[in-house]
């Protein structure tokens, strides 16, 4: 596995990628609940990923600019900070009525678009892949499996 390029060198060419790919892959998570007819669909998934690999970038960029022998700033703490709104958004989606609880899959698709987005945004593309692979194959395979499997009961759709 090649090294990642320091984030000091980081050009626009990369950044472009970093984004249009958080982007991209943000869109995709949100097709399924787009065709499904949740409220939260691709443009709040591709939004949400993009953001979240904004704010990632750019808290890697402010490290690399700002950091000297005398301060370290820490960088993680964007990742926390994404994860406690990521997490207000999505507890928002989530409501429950006649005791179904609705829109939980919803939630976890933005809480995953927002994990891809911040991977997206630190230029960690195995994490990417295998994040995107394996959410889109929840998502898909297993909405086909539902429809001819009886044992498995539906869940939020």
């Amino acid at each position: 596995m090649a090294p990642l390029p320091e984030i000091a060198d980081v050009g626009t060419l990369e950044i472009a990628l970093r984004l249009a790919s958080a982007t991209g892959l943000g869109v995709l998570l949100g097709l399924d609940r787009e065709v499904t007819g949740h409220s939260a669909g691709i443009r709040t998934h591709g939004i949400v990923a993009l953001s979240s690999a904004t704010i990632m970038l750019t808290a890697l960029l402010l490290f690399a600019e700002l950091r000297t022998t005398d301060a370290q700033p820490d960088p993680l703490r964007a990742i926390q900070g994404l994860a406690q709104a990521i997490g207000f958004i999505a507890a928002g989606l989530i409501f429950v009525r006649a005791g179904d609880v609705r829109n939980l899959t919803t939630a976890a698709n933005i809480w995953l678009s927002a994990a891809v987005g911040i991977a997206c945004g630190a230029g960690q593309w195995q994490v990417v892949t295998i994040a995107a692979v394996l959410g889109l194959t929840l998502l898909v395979a297993l909405r086909i499996a539902k429809r001819h499997i009886s044992w498995i009961e539906a869940d939020d759709e």
